[in-house]
């Protein structure tokens, strides 16, 4: 049947339609109260007679196969359900244009698109994207001070496995690699068993905002190398790092060698300095590999003052883990306070109190306020050290007897910072004996 037979003049309709059943509810309003026009029509030809006109209001009021349309709302309302519920079906004219399937029209609007294909289409992100690199990853990125060939890239290798260790030419670099997004972590020296603390990373620490997320102690075993075929005789200088000067001190003074000891960046730096340059008077106390790296002879193997020599190093990244109870943690914390270290024995009575053992203590002065001047007109003027205290203590945050002992602390201290609370180191250690 052709709709417009049953169609008042001044209603058009805008949209095609298939051979289904079709429902038009509509209001038509004229100039003239008297013309009102109600229509229900199916596509079978049936038509309803119309209701009359509400005189006061000049609008229509009709029941179209139960529905109401009482006002312009409904009206437009009805429209638009219409509106999204038809489906355009194309007359032969717009597809005889098509080839092969191509859509030409859409909505009733001719077109020319190039679908693409959806298996191309960006796959949404899952958690599994939005969780953090694996502790262990091969794809984790890790800074490490030095160059090839050092022991902080041998300590970073232990502490992620497979990862892409980048070198750093200072400590600072590494602790900026990870904030600027560059790195994912930083694993770092901050204490040997020889030579004690690094005293650098323990400022660094309390400059950037990172948090400590594991450590790693690494077995250290120096070697004495040089350019092959040069004699220890022939020596005049052995360059290193400051620390592995200092480890390996006596054993260099019972070689009975007549050498200027000189200090430089890392340990692997000083032999690739000796390869570079070819210096035939110059050592290098490095690593095995470094040696092997380099093109460099062992003079001699584990030069080190003492077998068992150990170096600490921490993993840093920018979020701190959750702390857990299943395992052994350590917590590190720094604080200070505004009267110096009258307070130091209240804040380790704090620990002592709930057992909790205390694994490091190191105190650096404070930067900011270096000297704390004591007034006394008896006896003059009192001139002391202002301190920052570094404490590392065996339990994780997640105890309660830890949680305790910090609320305490921090009534004792004007400065209290936790720089993190991972896992300890528990891997089985041995005295070192090269690689």
């Amino acid at each position: 049947m052709n709709l417009k037979s049953i169609i008042p003049p001044g209603l058009t309709l805008t949209h095609r339609v298939s051979s289904t059943r079709l429902v038009i509810q509509a209001v038509h309003r004229f100039d003239s109260a008297s013309t009102h026009t109600s229509v229900n029509t199916s596509t079978n030809g049936s038509a309803a007679a119309a209701p009359a006109p509400n005189a006061s209001t000049g609008k229509l009021s009709l029941n179209v196969s139960g529905h109401v349309g009482a006002n312009r709302a409904d009206w437009q309302s009805s429209c638009a359900i219409l509106a999204s519920k038809v489906v355009s079906q194309q007359q032969d004219t717009e597809t005889s244009g098509c080839t092969g399937g191509k859509i030409t029209t859409v909505n009733g609007h001719k077109a020319s698109l190039d679908l693409v294909p959806i298996d191309n289409l960006p796959k949404p992100l899952s958690i599994a994207d939005l969780s953090p690199a694996p502790m262990h990853g091969s794809k984790l990125r890790v800074a490490y001070q030095g160059v090839p060939g050092a022991f902080s890239e041998a300590a970073a290798g232990k502490a992620y496995p497979n990862c892409e260790a980048i070198p750093c030419d200072q400590f600072e670099v590494a602790f900026q690699a990870v904030e600027l997004w560059i790195a994912d972590r930083a694993v770092l020296p901050v204490e040997n068993s020889l030579g004690g603390s690094i005293h650098r990373n323990y400022d660094l620490l309390l400059r950037h905002r990172l948090h400590i997320v594991g450590e790693v102690q690494l077995p250290v075993h120096h070697c004495l190398l040089a350019l092959p075929g040069v004699r220890k005789e022939y020596l005049s200088r052995v360059i290193s790092h400051p620390q592995a000067l200092a480890q390996c001190e006596h054993t260099l003074t019972k070689m009975g060698l007549n050498v200027t000891r000189e200090a430089v960046d890392d340990t692997a730096g000083a032999a690739e300095f000796v390869a570079a340059n070819n210096l035939r008077d110059t050592a290098a106390i490095a690593s095995a590999r470094a040696a092997e790296l380099y093109g460099l002879s062992i003079l001699e193997d584990g030069i080190q003052d003492d077998s068992s020599n150990v170096t600490r190093f921490v993993m840093l990244a920018r979020e701190p883990i959750i702390p857990r109870t299943d395992r052994p943690f350590k917590t590190s914390i720094v604080f200070a306070h505004d009267k110096g270290t009258s307070v130091l024995f209240k804040v380790l009575s704090a620990f002592a109190f709930r057992n909790i053992s205390l694994t490091k203590i190191e105190s650096r002065p404070h930067r900011n306020r270096p000297i704390r001047l004591v007034d006394d007109a008896n006896v003059g003027t009192a001139k002391h050290f202002e301190y920052m205290f570094y404490v590392d203590f065996e339990a994780s945050m997640a105890e309660v007897r830890a949680q305790n002992a910090l609320a305490e602390v921090q009534e004792f201290t004007s400065f209290l910072r936790v720089l993190g609370s991972y896992p300890m180191d528990m891997t089985p250690w041995c005295p070192s004996r090269g690689e």
